[in-house]
């Protein structure tokens, strides 16, 4: 059922297209005239406009042209009793999604009106996922460590520098390079990401610099690598201090010469990317440790943003609880519930090693598994850490030895990769096993990194 704005001053026209679309079972306002129909523009928020051409006091036209102002996504459908390619056109080029000739004929109006309705129920879905998208990454706080980095972000988002983000695992770096990108003029182009440590060494050239077919075991067909898909936008190394050598002085190339060769090729194709660097590392230790490229260091370091741990403005704490809430609502994860006082003061004695990422986690926590529509201090306590007890209740739980086993290895493999964000070198190092034996527990257990 859709909810219809007919703006008509003639009675007959729009008392019959009433009773057409609430035959239909449609909801249908009437205007009188322009006037009245911007009124019930805003008010009814309708799904389909059909608007008469000619009016007294203001004609059609002008009435297309304010409601685009004020709204510019609903379909607005002109109808004329004096059509000609001309006023056709001209209500074309202000925004009018279609121009229907009286008399009108009801298959065509009711074609008409499913493809509006169809198009208009696209630009919400897709608003709709902007705006969950926006608020996934934005970056919440109102502390001064925020309150400057917002400012860095501001100031460098529009130039074309190149943006090395530093700071502790779960920090929000991911969400600072797409708010560079989102507040840039290459916003409507491709914003590719990397993760530089979950790539074995041996297929990182692959995947930042494209092959040919052939050119290696598996290569079955050419591919383009990360650099030529970002093309026009920006391309975020993420964990840049855990590439490999070789790849460092391939990627110092493509930011000294703007062009990449794919692996197994001699073309050189040319890109324009602005390239956004992020590590959790020390990288002036790495350069002392032979372990990272003093050159490639000062092409990425040109605007450096360091991120503060969660224990370093826990003032946002409180703010961070309310945004994870609503975003676990919205997306259907969880119920509302409220977090009282005291709740919210233990969060924010809290030291979070895990930082925002582990705050999020927590509050998912909370809002699953707490009793009642209100989260207390007791529930904190209880529920935070991954509640070790009820770990090893599971465990215990495992109906035989081998079970047992696997359980244990699957939280133990989980907990490191979690520890180290998913870091598959350190996690490897971590927890003593070579980095393919953990490649092949991971694809054993079906372990999956949070989005």
């Amino acid at each position: 059922m859709a909810n219809i704005l007919i703006v008509d001053d003639d009675a007959s026209v729009s008392g019959a297209l009433r009773q057409v679309f609430e035959y239909e079972s449609h909801r249908v306002t009437i205007a009188p005239n322009g006037p009245v129909g911007l009124e019930r523009l805003v008010d009814d928020n309708p799904d389909v406009v059909f608007l008469d051409v000619k009016m007294p006091e203001m004609d059609g036209l002008e009435v297309l042209s304010r409601m685009r102002k004020l709204d510019s996504s609903t379909p607005v459908i002109m109808i004329s009793g004096h059509g000609n390619i001309d006023t056709a056109v001209e209500a074309t080029r202000r925004g009018a999604y279609d121009f229907l000739e009286k008399p009108l004929d009801t298959a065509r109006l009711f074609v008409t009106l499913r493809n509006a309705l169809d198009m208009s129920g696209l630009k919400r879905s897709v608003e709709s996922l902007q705006t969950e998208v926006e608020s996934r990454y934005e970056i919440v706080g109102s502390s001064p460590r925020i309150h400057e980095m917002l400012m860095r972000i501001e100031k460098v988002a529009p130039t074309r520098a190149r943006v090395l983000i530093t700071g502790e695992n779960g920090t929000g770096k991911e969400l600072v390079a797409r708010a560079v990108h989102r507040l840039s003029d290459r916003r409507d182009r491709p914003f590719v990401e990397v993760n530089c440590a979950a790539i074995p060494s041996e297929l990182i050239e692959s995947e930042l610099f494209g092959h040919m077919k052939g050119s290696f075991t598996g290569a079955v067909a050419d591919r383009a690598g990360k650099f030529e898909q970002a093309d026009g936008g920006t391309l975020f190394l993420d964990e840049i201090g855990d590439m490999s050598f070789a790849a460092q002085a391939k990627v110092l190339r493509v930011l000294e010469q703007g062009v990449v060769v794919r692996v197994g090729g001699s073309r050189t194709l040319q890109v324009d990317v602005r390239v956004i660097a992020a590590t959790n590392k020390d990288l002036a230790e790495e350069i002392g440790n032979d372990r990272f490229r003093e050159d490639l260091y000062y092409r990425l370091n040109v605007v450096p943003i360091e991120l503060p741990p969660l224990r370093e403005r826990r003032c946002d704490i409180p703010m961070l609880v309310k945004h994870f809430t609503t975003l676990m609502v919205r997306t259907g994860r969880a119920s509302r519930k409220h977090f009282t006082e005291g709740a919210l003061n233990r969060l924010k004695a809290m030291d979070w090693p895990g930082n925002v990422r582990e705050l999020r986690n927590a509050v998912e926590r909370f809002l699953i598994l707490s009793e009642g529509g209100e989260i207390r201090t007791k529930d904190v306590r209880l529920l935070s850490g991954g509640s070790p007890g009820a770990v090893v209740r599971q465990l215990l739980a495992a109906p035989s030895f081998a079970d047992f086993k696997d359980r244990a290895e699957r939280a133990f493999i989980e907990h490191k990769l979690r520890e180290h964000d998913w870091n598959i070198t350190e996690t490897a190092r971590s927890a003593g096993m070579p980095r393919s034996n953990l490649y092949k527990k991971i694809n054993k257990y079906g372990l999956e990194r949070e989005s």
